[in-house]
């Protein structure tokens, strides 16, 4: 096929990629800030593009935040590609602070404890304390099995996913929302008057060039007629 890699990726490479970038993280920021400047679109609809997707990289819905980002912005009729481009807000360095400020606003919204017990961490915290770690553990679990009862008898048993549910998506999922209004309408007031000015400068470059090249006289004019 003509866009199939000759080189075939094995899958430690592929977590690798997405874990570092090749060029590291700070070039494909500047890629995707370089795209994002060019969207052939008005500030306003890229802003609220990049609000979009900033505020679906702070839902729990990982594999899922291209499309959660599109349809944000969809509703909110911004640019859908700046959307899924700033979805790379949500990386590596930034899934872990981002993760912690959703669980603790939800944890707080729902009137639960979020400490450091809430992570199995602590002095006082029981040795068969299941913690978040335990509970993404259980869920796992529950889902591998389950699928496999469908084709032995053993019943299927949804404990751990339930209980993950409860503890961890839910909180998360409510708690996303406080902190993911606020850092998407940072971004959006940072960007929509950085894309104004940049949009202003490259007009004007680009009419002080067709003014130049209006000026040159045409080559085979009128001389020595």
């Amino acid at each position: 096929m003509i866009f199939k890699r000759r080189d075939r990726r094995t899958i430690a490479e592929i977590v690798g990629r997405s874990l570092y970038p090749r060029g590291g993280w700070g070039r494909a920021f500047e890629y995707v800030k370089h795209r994002v400047r060019r969207l052939p679109d008005t500030p306003e609809k890229i802003s609220r593009g990049i609000w979009a997707g900033v505020f679906a990289s702070f839902t729990p819905f990982y594999t899922l935040h291209f499309v959660v980002a599109a349809l944000i912005a969809r509703l909110m009729r911004g640019n859908i590609l700046a959307a899924l481009m700033a979805t790379f807000f949500g990386n590596p360095f930034t899934y872990i602070p981002i993760a912690i400020a959703a669980l603790g606003t939800g944890h707080w919204m729902l009137g639960l404890p979020f400490n450091a017990a809430t992570f199995g961490f602590g002095r006082n915290v029981p040795a068969d304390f299941c913690g978040i770690g335990c509970r993404f553990s259980d869920a796992f679990y529950d889902i591998t099995h389950n699928i496999g009862t469908v084709f032995t008898p053993e019943r299927a048993d949804w404990h751990g996913l339930h209980a993950f549910y409860n503890e961890v998506f839910f909180p998360y999922m409510i708690g996303s929302v406080i902190p993911g209004i606020v850092a998407s309408s940072v971004c959006y007031a940072i960007a929509l008057p950085l894309l104004r000015g940049h949009q202003k400068r490259r007009q004007k470059a680009l009419q002080a060039k067709l003014g130049q090249l209006g000026k040159k006289k045409p080559l085979g004019g009128d001389e020595g007629v």
